[in-house]
């Protein structure tokens, strides 16, 4: 093979395909390589084949680089170092899934993940010049897969600013939204709805980069456009089926907060999502719904740790528009005030006690095991609470508006 720096120019001669120049990088190199997108699914791979390892020809044979080895990677920290940096990495074999030693790069546009080049090779070493010719066909990888796009989009501060449009509700019009959107290429038929991830404190880039990345490669929702407002990655997302359902979404997020925090230990991200829309028209409201479910997290943190979706916060949606009625009409539960008077002369938790049993939906078994006493002691304490009180536990209507001003009275603390 001749010397590799007179094949340096070569690469700009094929980019009428993909596939054409998989087969240049692995002349070069001498290697069979395969290059992906950002999901590791296969864009092209070279006709080399001699001594294909199990985990390429899985890869070749699914059409995307299976679970197990995408795996492996992270584990291994190959994943980190592609994201992190745009130098070729190599990669050591890693038995148990099949794949033998490894050099790869990432493929970039700015700062985003758009693919990968993966070249097997062996007991083979790559010198440093070679190294530098792999990197230069990201480059060139780069370019192709822009070029292939079925829709571009022109320029992301253009893009950017459209979104914010339809997350401010600046513009409603479905017509000029359409327009705007094959302008794009984004796809906005069906169920949209958005859906905020909150980091703790600042977001470095590092950390970006791997939420950018994460937003590509898990594969339960569509994400059509995502941009970053200070700590907050506010993503458009598509359901991309009629059997898709706010599952998919759930498991979207809490897998992003799982993985974020096994790759870089981050542990405090909160998720969140509105409404599903019909028409881009209402997706301003969708994002204020998310909005207003992370608020709610952060003022009750135990009781919505496991909510994301604003539908199911359920009565928490009106709690604060309730707690502004209630001020403006200088109110106060009688009721609550008896009992909390009363515990406080005999040094008593009688409030708690009624506020547990509330939230237990009235099962007396479920509320003693929860602050820790016999039924009978229970049952004996809601009897002193229906004289202090004057209350009628077995009325619904007094019972809803009870756990409603003891939420409001939360919901007052946490201001």
């Amino acid at each position: 093979m001749s010397n590799p720096s007179k094949h340096t120019d070569l690469f700009k001669d094929i980019l009428d395909s993909p596939e054409n120049l998989a087969d240049r990088i692995a002349e070069i190199l001498d290697c069979p390589v395969t290059i992906e997108d950002s999901k590791h699914r296969i864009i092209s791979y070279s006709k080399h084949e001699k001594n294909a390892d199990k985990a390429r020809m899985a890869t070749i044979i699914q059409r995307k680089v299976p679970e197990e080895v995408i795996n492996s990677l992270w584990k291994h920290g190959i994943m980190a170092q592609l994201i992190e940096s745009d130098k070729a990495v190599l990669v050591p074999a890693i038995e148990n899934v099949g794949l033998g030693n490894r050099v790869a790069v990432s493929v970039r546009e700015r700062n985003k993940i758009i693919g990968f080049i993966w070249v097997q090779t062996q007991d083979k070493i790559l010198d440093q010049e070679k190294l530098k010719l792999l990197e230069e066909a990201a480059v060139h990888v780069k370019s192709q897969l822009i070029r292939h796009r079925v829709k571009r989009r022109k320029a992301d501060v253009n893009y950017n600013e459209f979104f914010w449009q339809l997350l401010t509700g600046h513009i409603r019009n479905e017509d000029e939204i359409a327009r705007q959107a094959e302008y794009f290429g984004l796809q906005m038929d069906g169920r949209l709805t958005i859906a905020v991830l909150e980091f703790e404190g600042e977001v470095l880039e590092k950390v970006e980069k791997h939420a950018h990345y994460l937003t590509e490669a898990l594969q339960h929702v569509h994400v059509v456009c995502r941009v970053f407002d200070e700590n907050q990655l506010i993503l458009l997302i598509r359901l991309r089926n009629k059997k898709d359902s706010m599952d998919n979404i759930n498991r979207f997020i809490t897998d992003f907060v799982h993985k974020i925090n096994e790759r870089l230990n981050i542990e405090e991200v909160k998720g969140s999502y509105g409404l599903f829309c019909s028409s881009p028209a209402f997706i301003h409201a969708s994002y204020n719904q998310a909005l207003k479910v992370l608020k709610l997290k952060r003022k009750f943190p135990q009781e919505l740790n496991a909510v994301f979706s604003y539908q199911e916060l359920g009565i928490y949606q009106f709690l604060e528009e309730l707690h502004t009625i209630r001020n403006e009409e200088y109110y106060r539960n009688t009721s609550i005030e008896k009992l909390r008077e009363y515990d406080k002369k005999n040094n008593s938790n009688l409030l708690e006690t009624l506020r547990i049993f509330l939230e237990s939906d009235s099962n007396v078994r479920d509320a003693a095991n929860k602050i820790h006493v016999h039924v009978n002691t229970l049952n004996y304490r809601l009897k002193r609470i229906t004289e202090i009180a004057g209350i009628d536990l077995k009325d619904p209507n007094q019972k809803i508006t009870l756990y409603l001003d003891l939420k409001m009275e939360a919901l007052q603390d946490s201001l």
